[in-house]
């Protein structure tokens, strides 16, 4: 898969970002291309080898179709999650690790449920603020919208569960 500078890309369990510049290193006698992004929510870059780009999962950003499908796992999906933290975190984990949007959304709402019922760990605390914003980012960036507009779209769908979209830590 290639980009181009200036398209919005997602790095998996990371979020949005931008694709700034295309560049080549030399190590000895290798070469090597890469991907310099930009993070949209923390302003971190990264570098990512062109031949590592389907490793990390780097893609591109979600389309309108698979958004209407989270946005409906938001209002009426059901969840199944471990009872056991150690298992419920390395399963999450997972799922993040993965970049796929409708995962991401299986961990938030998850997290969410569960923090209706009793305070989260530390890590899944942080695990949600990262999904929250991921989902956040990519539904804003794929609608061409402002992130109080997604903001309001993802508390709807969730509302339709009895569920509140979660706010930042």
């Amino acid at each position: 898969m290639t980009f181009q500078v200036g398209e919005k890309v997602v790095y998996p369990n990371h979020g949005v970002g931008t694709i700034e510049n295309i560049s080549s290193r030399s190590f000895g006698i290798q070469s090597e291309k890469f991907y310099l992004l930009k993070l949209s929510y923390n302003s971190l870059t990264v570098m990512v080898p062109f031949s590592h780009v389907d490793q990390v999962g780097l893609r591109r950003v979600t389309k309108n179709g698979e958004i209407t499908k989270v946005l409906n796992f938001l209002a009426t999906g059901d969840i199944k999650s471990a009872h056991d933290w150690k298992d419920r975190f390395k399963e999450n984990s997972a799922k993040m690790q993965s970049g796929s949007l409708l995962e991401i959304a299986e961990v938030l709402k998850c997290l969410v449920r569960l923090q209706a019922q009793k305070p989260l760990s530390f890590r899944e605390k942080k695990m949600l603020d990262r999904a929250r914003i991921m989902l956040l980012t990519e539904l804003a960036t794929s609608r061409a919208m402002r992130e109080t507009e997604a903001l309001d779209l993802l508390n709807k769908s969730l509302g339709k569960s009895n569920l509140r979209f979660p706010e930042p830590l």
